[in-house]
């Protein structure tokens, strides 16, 4: 499943929050890279240990606990403090997967990258170029969302963000576990999820069919989640 999460921040939260990443000092983008993305990559980044970021990550964070659709699509068991890149002319990223496991260089704490996001912290139609490109079974498919928009895509996909030609790209990225690892159980549930709300929403929580929903998504979370 790929999903587009609009409105994870505000335009102007996304945009204020951009201003204080700019004005911080960046490093090469490879301090993340694994070493077959490494040479694939050409971009800048926040250190992860600088002031700037852990503010900015709070921000991220807080954002992220409180919407609804991001907590049900991804169940989140653990996400990656989440970091920030910035594109300018010339700069890119090819065609690569993310690592299978991720290690906090500072507290050596491990996830399993089930799911990876980008919210994307400009508006688009200030660069050329810097889409994400996903590789699927359906074939290529390409995102350039507004800023406080956020993609979440599996870990697993082939992905690569286009050479930017004009202006410059800057983004929130962020890797997490989910506490059910499968994807396929894990769109059922949110298609569930997103079910029983829609007719609890028309016919009350305490409907029949509402609440026999609800206790299949329960047992199944029960069922398929690890701790």
């Amino acid at each position: 499943m790929i999903l587009q999460i609009d409105n994870v921040l505000s335009p102007e939260e996304a945009a204020a929050l951009r201003g204080r990443l700019l004005a911080a000092e960046w490093v090469d983008g490879n301090v993340t890279s694994g070493a077959t993305a490494a040479g694939a990559k050409r971009n800048r980044q926040l250190p992860e240990d600088a002031a700037e970021t852990r503010a900015a990550q709070a921000a991220v964070s807080n954002a992220l606990s409180a919407n609804p659709t991001f907590l049900a699509a991804a169940l989140p068991h653990s996400i990656f403090p989440p970091l920030f890149n910035r594109y300018g002319e010339g700069e890119t990223f090819g065609l690569h997967v993310d690592n299978a496991i991720r290690v906090h260089a500072g507290t050596g704490a491990r996830i399993r990258t089930d799911l990876s996001a980008t919210l994307f912290l400009t508006e688009p139609d200030d660069y050329d170029g810097g889409a994400l490109e996903i590789e699927g079974n359906e074939g290529r498919k390409t995102f350039k969302l507004p800023a406080g928009a956020m993609l979440l895509y599996p870990s697993t996909t082939l992905h690569r963000v286009t050479e930017v030609t004009r202006g410059e790209r800057v983004s929130c990225f962020m890797w997490m576990q989910s506490l059910v690892a499968d994807h396929a159980q894990r769109e059922m549930l949110f298609d569930l999820d997103r079910t029983a709300q829609t007719l609890a929403a028309d016919r009350g929580s305490q409907d029949a069919e509402v609440l026999r929903l609800t206790q299949l998504y329960h047992n199944l979370v029960r069922m398929w989640a690890s701790s």
